[in-house]
């Protein structure tokens, strides 16, 4: 059972915001046989935490009143101080969309987005670490931006985060970095200007890996979700996008090979 070392710039946690947390969690259960358990502790509002195994995988919270942001899923960055990374992130050419918050005493968080319009979480942990289980089945395996100012992403990326790059194509029809911290290969970038939709912002997403692409989207319309995006056999594996009952996308990778 892989389980991840801490580095600071690279994914360290998901989690889900949800119109309705008690109707996905069956979902998630019976995908992925995630087991939740919710804090009932009112300064975390109803938060859940997905385990795998009795290890950590994932986050549940409600949507709050007044977020109109609901039924999507974070990514969030490891980092040593979350309010420095928030400040470093706006003089970068970011937004800070959340400033640094403590959260009891599991950590501090802050809501970020990048140049080119990109949300996503910074996390510096105290009590709770992140992911406790990585790269197999029911785990997540991938992470990558989708970005409509490619060109703008990467550098804000490398002076916040302290990021460097492999590029695995640079043609119009395929634009892709791998992000690097040190020797480790942390997540990834991908020009979509070409082709997401007219209104579709830049944005994060993440893969949980799976034993058999097709068998898992057959799971998925089982359980009242939806498949966003047939599977297709890439270099990087069997891969495929999905939603959940109430339409939070997310991916799926066969394990046997991970991007």
């Amino acid at each position: 059972m892989p389980e991840p070392t801490s580095i600071v710039g690279a994914p360290c946690w998901v989690d889900l915001t949800s119109s309705d947390p008690h109707r996905v969690i069956p979902f998630y259960s019976g995908l992925f046989g995630w087991a939740a358990d919710t804090n009932e502790d009112p300064q975390y509002g109803g938060y859940s935490i997905f385990s795998k195994d009795g290890k950590p995988i994932a986050g549940l919270g409600p949507q709050q009143e007044g977020n109109p942001y609901g039924n999507v899923w974070t990514v969030y960055l490891a980092t040593e101080d979350a309010a420095a990374t928030a400040d470093k992130a706006a003089a970068a050419g970011g937004q800070v969309m959340m400033p640094a918050m403590v959260v009891g005493d599991q950590g501090t968080m802050a809501i970020l987005s990048d140049p080119a319009g990109a949300v996503v979480g910074v996390w510096q942990a105290d009590q709770h670490r992140g992911f406790g289980l990585v790269d197999e089945a029911g785990a997540p395996v991938w992470f990558e931006t989708m970005s409509r100012d490619y060109a703008a992403a990467l550098p804000f990326y490398e002076s916040v985060f302290g990021w460097r790059y492999d590029s695995i194509g640079d043609s119009d029809e395929f634009r892709y970095s791998q992000a690097k911290i040190g020797d480790e290969m942390v997540a990834g970038a991908m020009d979509a200007a070409g082709f997401l939709p007219e209104g579709v912002p830049s944005f994060w997403q993440f893969y949980v890996g799976v034993q058999d692409t097709d068998q898992a989207l057959e799971r998925v319309v089982e359980l009242g979700g939806a498949v966003i995006r047939p599977a297709e056999d890439t270099p990087f594996g069997r891969l495929a996008a999905v939603a959940d009952p109430l339409g939070a996308n997310f991916q799926i990778a066969s394990i046997q090979q991970q991007p």
